[in-house]
């Protein structure tokens, strides 16, 4: 439980701090308490909820950001006001979009995670849509990589 609890708040931590790595701390942590199958998907959990307790800080930041005075006067630059248009056509109306887009970023990374769960925000995705997309994504991502540590161990 103690295992389950750190990974969870070391999630936590890294999805707030880029700086601190989750993959190094599963590569740790697999080594060294991960004993079947089972056990990794249940810190594939602990450490996807974690990670989206803290995307959602970044989404919601982002959410309550975008109308403050300073990002108004971003978003006056015809540039900027332009590129937040497109990204605003292609999602609204579309959750199967913004969802595939940020299941993608969830499980590969690819875009990062951080700079979508802003993105997200910004657009005021649903939170219906970014919960769950978030979750099951990072869930995967870090399951795997726990069963990879395993399968490399042992």
């Amino acid at each position: 439980m103690i295992v389950w609890l750190t990974t969870f708040a070391f999630s936590i931590a890294s999805a707030l701090l880029p700086f601190l790595p989750i993959e190094i701390y599963i590569l740790g942590a697999g080594a060294t308490t991960v004993a079947s199958p089972a056990e990794a998907l249940w810190l594939g959990i602990a450490a996807g909820a974690g990670a989206t307790v803290g995307k959602v800080v970044w989404y919601e930041a982002a959410r309550l950001g975008v109308d403050s005075a300073w990002a108004q006067r971003k978003l006056s630059s015809p540039k900027v006001r332009d590129g937040y248009q497109r990204w605003v056509d292609r999602t609204h109306g579309r959750p199967w979009y913004a969802a595939g887009v940020m299941f993608l970023a969830a499980s590969a990374g690819i875009p990062p995670l951080l700079v979508m769960s802003a993105v997200g925000g910004i657009l005021k995705m649903s939170m219906w849509v970014f919960l769950p997309t978030v979750f099951l994504g990072r869930t995967l991502r870090f399951t795997l990589l726990f069963l990879g540590v395993d399968f490399a161990i042992h």
